[in-house]
């Protein structure tokens, strides 16, 4: 049956060569079309979620902030400042918490490789830090370690341009000496490259990072930056913030629905919304790609009308030799789909090899066109499109398929 119903396609494909090939055409440029533009949508999503985790993943960035309400008789606009003891209470108040760290941060700090001067942020921070906020050491470095929190060492972590900026691109600073407000510091680590469209005091890979018991000893600082909790899990997010006003509103005196209080960023939201935003333009890139294929499929549509009406003698005869309505609709069905199909798939491929072709520029020196130069074609993405694929060749094919089966033999053996 199957062989049959090929023999009868390519004989078919060679009658009318030009109008199947345009049709073909079609339907692979329309599967080309929406296979780049889900790919292109969904490498924007990812992109948008992954330069915001490069700052910092599942967590809360705590900062002091103003009372809006009165409370226990004291009154509004009471200033809220952070310590470093609130981190140990927050994590033993709320057992959600997995873990934190204490941040000071100090702009125009002046930071000198020999005759290689500049300024920088310095930012004083616990061990905690590396995991909650991705500041991964690249190979043969290292961060922050408990031994150098709770000595007071004079180490230092590198953003990784900063470490370009003062030892050259190529060189090793590990082990070397740098110099920040005229005191020496030995460099332990650098930052490993990564991407990162939020920041807070400028992104990571121009900083300098030492342990905050280090930064406290040097500048006397009583309040901290800000603060970061990481909950156990991202579904736990509103139960701790709650409990993180909850605790300190009790420390503070002010009321824990006042959300002005505290000055809170909240990755998970944030997460969250970027994730929506990038789904909505997926979305929006996938319909205008769905009704680029749904085109193709009417112009499938249109050739097996044509075809139907071309071949009505030959229908004819098969139903007056005994063909079943249900064989003639097998085989225009057969010639839809495999239309639909084969081009959906040339379409696929193309789409596959473009979609790799631009991944492989480079847009590290331009971080504007990582959004753009990271397409991504996914497994869901591909069987999504062929499933698309096979129901235009199925709509596309039907109607025709029908009317050729509604043929009456007798009428059909006189048509000319």
């Amino acid at each position: 049956m199957f062989r049959i119903l090929l023999e009868e396609f390519l004989g078919d494909l060679k009658a009318q060569r030009t109008r199947a090939m345009l049709t073909f055409l079609a339907v692979a440029w329309g599967a080309l079309a929406i296979v780049l533009l889900l790919a292109f949508g969904e490498g924007l999503k990812r992109s948008l979620r992954d330069g915001l985790l490069g700052a910092g993943e599942r967590i809360f960035m705590l900062y002091g902030g103003e009372t809006s309400k009165t409370f226990a008789g004291l009154k509004q606009g009471r200033r809220i400042r952070l310590v470093e003891e609130d981190l140990p209470l927050l994590m033993s108040s709320i057992p959600d918490i997995d873990r934190g760290s204490i941040s000071y941060g100090r702009w125009g700090a002046a930071i000198s490789v020999g005759r290689e001067r500049t300024t920088t942020f310095l930012e004083g921070v616990g061990t905690d830090h590396e995991v909650a906020r991705h500041m991964e050491p690249a190979e043969g470095g290292r961060f922050i370690s408990p031994t150098d929190v709770e000595q007071k060492r004079r180490v230092v972590f590198l953003g990784n341009d900063l470490a370009d900026k003062l030892f050259g691109k190529g060189n090793s600073p590990i082990g070397r000496s740098v110099t920040i407000d005229g005191l020496p510091f030995v460099c332990v680590g650098v930052l490993e490259k990564k991407f990162q469209d939020s920041s807070n005091n400028g992104p990571d890979a121009d900083r300098a990072v030492i342990p905050y018991s280090t930064f406290r000893t040097i500048y006397g600082f009583r309040y901290v930056n800000h603060l970061i909790v990481q909950p156990r899990d991202a579904s736990l997010g509103p139960s701790v913030k709650a409990e993180i006003f909850r605790v300190l509103g009790k420390k503070y005196r002010f009321d824990p629905a006042d959300e002005r209080a505290l000055g809170m960023w909240d990755f998970i939201e944030d997460e969250k919304e970027n994730m929506a935003v990038g789904l909505g333009i997926q979305i929006f890139m996938g319909l205008v790609g769905a009704f680029t294929l749904l085109v193709a499929g009417v112009g499938v549509a249109n050739i097996m009308y044509v075809v139907v009406k071309e071949r009505t003698h030959e229908i004819g005869v098969k139903l007056a030799l005994g063909a079943r309505k249900r064989h003639i609709m097998s085989q225009f069905m057969f010639e839809a789909m495999a239309i639909s199909i084969t081009g959906g798939l040339v379409g696929l491929a193309a789409a596959a090899g473009i979609v790799r072709a631009v991944d492989a520029i480079p847009a590290e020196d331009n971080p504007a066109m990582t959004y753009i130069l990271n397409p991504a074609l996914s497994w869901p993405i591909a069987l999504g499109c062929v499933g698309l694929l096979i129901v235009v060749g199925l709509v596309a094919g039907i109607l025709p398929a029908r009317k050729a089966a509604a043929v009456d033999p007798v009428e059909s053996l006189r048509y000319e």
